[in-house]
């Protein structure tokens, strides 16, 4: 499957069949997703073994993570070569080594801070690292808010409030820095990608999209945006086409570059999604996409019974133009 913009600049196509896993490894929703050097793809899921991973051939090497964490939301693995994990169920950031040894914690399991007070945290969704080092951590289910931590875990600063200005979110449900420290933050409900400086200076913003939930930036100078739409819950414009779910590349200053949109609508079928929540890339430029369809599944298809297995996730090779 290709994108479907005439002039793009970034095709895939999906590999269908790239991953093996034993029969007795049962994924739940891959609410997210991140890629190290080696180019070995760690799934952070909402099943009995929370974080997998794979080979860069897709081969199974192993899982750990078992019985700590409330609710997958999102991975990240920083240039340090740690993975940071984010439970919105008990509003904690952890960092790991890539084997399961805990190095740092930031937020108290199960003591949220109140509901829309900017502290930190209530329902965080994901964290990202600057090239100096520094933690910044989208918190967006109960709360409107970024905070940026010093690498031991040191709150420096926060911002952001209840809105549609600039520098307000609705549900700011991803984050990822560039090469540059400028910040980039899925703004889910303001249908938009907010970008700031390293202190929260607004810059500018990405539009041209519906609910963006998962978020991935690309290396180099100006880097491009990768971001995971959502298709519209409510029941008024639950099937119109032409909203998602879709996987849509953006450059920094807005152009639409490549989108991964089948017009059929969510699916099952190798290429489709039903709701994108996390995105990696590797080294070659290939994409991974993992999704919450287990949990979206009744808002997108309220009227078929959901399937036993939605531990989702694909892999799509960057075709060169």
């Amino acid at each position: 499957m290709v994108d479907s913009t005439d002039a793009a600049e970034y095709k895939f196509t999906v590999q269908s069949d790239w991953s093996r896993l034993p029969k007795e490894i049962e994924l739940g929703d891959v609410a997210g997703i991140a890629v190290d050097r080696q180019d070995r793809v760690y799934l952070f899921n909402r099943g009995a073994h929370p974080v997998v991973v794979l080979s860069k051939s897709g081969e199974y090497l192993n899982s750990w993570g078992h019985g700590l964490f409330v609710n997958a939301h999102g991975a990240y693995i920083g240039p340090d070569d740690a993975i940071y994990l984010t439970d919105n169920g008990d509003h904690t950031v952890r960092k790991f080594t890539l084997d399961g040894k805990l190095l740092l914690q930031i937020g108290e399991p199960n003591k949220p801070s109140p509901f829309m007070s900017n502290k930190p945290f209530c329902r965080c969704t994901h964290c990202a690292l600057a090239p100096n080092g520094d933690i910044y951590v989208s918190d967006g289910y109960g709360n409107a808010a970024v905070h940026k931590f010093s690498p031991d875990g040191k709150l420096l600063k926060s911002w952001g409030e209840p809105g549609t200005g600039p520098g307000e979110f609705n549900l700011p449900h991803n984050i990822c820095c560039d090469g540059d420290g400028w910040v980039y933050v899925a703004d889910r409900e303001n249908d938009r990608v907010q970008i700031f400086d390293g202190n929260g200076k607004y810059e500018t913003q990405i539009v041209n999209m519906h609910r963006p939930g998962a978020l991935a930036i690309t290396g180099g100078q100006r880097p491009d945006c990768i971001v995971g739409e959502l298709m519209s819950y409510l029941g008024v414009n639950r099937l119109t086409p032409n909203l998602g779910p879709r996987v849509s590349v953006f450059s920094r200053g807005g152009a639409l570059l490549g989108r991964i949109d089948q017009r059929k609508g969510p699916g099952l079928l190798p290429g489709q999604f039903v709701s994108p929540h996390s995105i990696a890339l590797d080294s070659a430029g290939d994409m991974y996409v993992g999704e919450v369809a287990a949990t979206d599944w009744l808002a997108v298809f309220p009227d078929t019974p959901k399937p036993g297995q939605l531990g989702r996730f694909q892999k799509f090779t960057r075709v060169a133009a």
